[in-house]
């Protein structure tokens, strides 16, 4: 028969669910984690983050077959796409993720339970899964069921015209025209992999810019590279109806008091993520939650309830899969008496577009709402030679560092591999770098870091290679 009294008892198996699992396991604790999907991972694993960058990398590659061999003096013929051969091979890079997962919990005497997981009292939780239900108690629960994307009441999703992210991850056939609702990073990530495929993307955000809340200067830097590449943008822009036209659909656009229409094949609609707390019985148990539906939680990752945590997606901040992986590590480790920690300063944010943006820490506007006196230090990648030597030299770092104590406030990367240089820039700012520190650092040469290297000298006008 099989256990049913755990130490603690993990809602979720995502990012921030299976990762908390495993240190509470080597931890010493009895684990189980609940799941209601029939596959571990969550929505980055299965339908987010590892295969849209699967997507990404395949499309990218076709696209330079097309465009940047030559480059290189590569001639090829003509090209063919084969979609269900890329397809085929994002589902295998997310099952070979899935199975580790598997792997892993084997490994650390973890037990994964399928099924609904719904709160009764604060240390016991009925698991539905068919008809049949598993009562579980555990000393803690740790809530980790991650978030679902938003839904427009006026665009309702019906998985064939109107679609999530979801659906946009498997379509059989590359759409003519793809309209995006939304230019944060689910939709410029998807627009990539659909435009480079051969649909015509237009994206329509209501804002007046792209990817709110990283820099504006280095948005805007995106968004004239994209435009580039063939992808149209709508700003402040509002989509209102959608109806059926002939095998597509017409859209209602309003801007600025004006109203136009645009026909496409699919509406993709990104608009952004909201908890996942439905039928949870958080509520129901005395879980307090804000008045955005995030469930609050103490410095400690405590609800309002005693024994019952909360990481991820479900609690305010960034719905970033490495966040909620941080936090479950560090609320276990406090469950256990250990002093963990976060340090929100330093946790990058990336948009895996090509070139990527990437970043850590303040903006400059954010540093000017704070008043915060700063220095800024730019460099542009056409100035760096291992760009230049991969013939991709499309954007820049932009280094914001404290004016009086030089202490690194912010790092701001468009370009290759910002996604991978980002991490330097991180790891700067987890140990209170400044300026002069990074600009003091040996960076091997020629390498796309040396760009980060430069940028910290120029924050104090002693660029080398400009």
């Amino acid at each position: 028969m099989k256990d049913t009294n755990f130490d603690l008892i993990v809602l979720g198996a995502g990012p921030g669910g299976y990762v908390a699992a495993i240190r509470a396991a080597q931890l010493g604790m009895r684990v189980a984690c609940v799941e209601k999907d029939p596959t571990l991972g969550g929505t980055c694993l299965n339908v987010g983050c590892i295969p849209s960058k699967a997507l990404l990398d395949s499309t990218e590659h076709y696209a330079t077959a097309q465009h940047g061999l030559a480059a290189h003096g590569i001639k090829v013929g003509a090209l063919e796409l084969d979609l269900p051969a890329m397809m085929a091979r994002k589902d295998k890079v997310v099952k070979l993720g899935t199975q580790g997962i598997i792997g892993l919990f084997k490994k650390n005497k973890i037990e994964p339970v399928t099924g609904y997981g719904r709160l009764r009292s604060r240390n016991t939780v009925d698991v539905t899964n068919g008809g049949a239900t598993r009562t579980l108690t555990g000393q803690r629960v740790l809530i980790a069921t991650g978030s679902v994307p938003i839904q427009l009441p006026d665009l309702p999703f019906d998985g064939k015209r109107i679609i999530s992210s979801t659906e946009a991850l498997c379509m059989r056939a590359v759409p003519r025209r793809l309209l995006i609702i939304g230019a944060g990073a689910i939709g410029l990530e998807l627009g990539s992999v659909w435009n480079r495929l051969g649909a015509e993307v237009l994206v329509v955000e209501l804002l007046d810019r792209i990817v709110p809340g990283m820099d504006r200067k280095m948005a805007g830097l995106l968004q004239r590279v994209l435009q580039k590449q063939g992808m149209k943008f709508q700003l402040q822009t509002t989509a209102r109806t959608a109806a059926r036209a002939g095998s597509g659909l017409q859209v209602t656009l309003e801007a600025r008091g004006s109203t136009s229409t645009e026909e496409c094949d699919v509406l993709l609609v990104a608009v952004g993520r909201r908890p996942f707390v439905d039928g949870l019985g958080a509520r129901e148990v005395g879980v307090a939650f804000d008045d955005r539906g995030r469930i609050t939680v103490d410095r400690r990752y405590a609800t309002t309830v005693p024994g019952i945590y909360a990481i991820g997606d479900v609690i305010a901040g960034p719905m970033l899969a490495h966040k909620a992986e941080e936090e479950g590590v560090a609320a276990v480790e406090m469950m256990a008496g250990q002093a963990g920690h976060v340090n929100y300063d330093a946790v990058p944010n990336v948009v895996y577009t090509w070139p990527e943006l990437a970043s850590v820490g303040l903006s400059e506007e954010q540093a000017q709402s704070q008043e915060i006196p700063f220095k800024v230090g730019t460099f542009p990648f056409l100035a760096n030679a291992r760009a230049r030597c991969m013939n991709e030299t499309e954007g820049m770092v932009k280094m914001l560092a404290d004016a009086k104590t030089d202490r690194v406030l912010g790092i701001h990367i468009l370009g290759a591999r910002a996604s991978d240089v980002i991490a330097e820039a991180a790891i700067a700012m987890e140990f209170g770098a400044s300026a002069e520190d990074i600009a003091r650092s040996a960076h091997a040469h020629p390498t796309l870091p040396e760009a980060l290297k430069e940028a910290a000298l120029a924050v104090h006008q002693r660029s080398i290679n400009i």
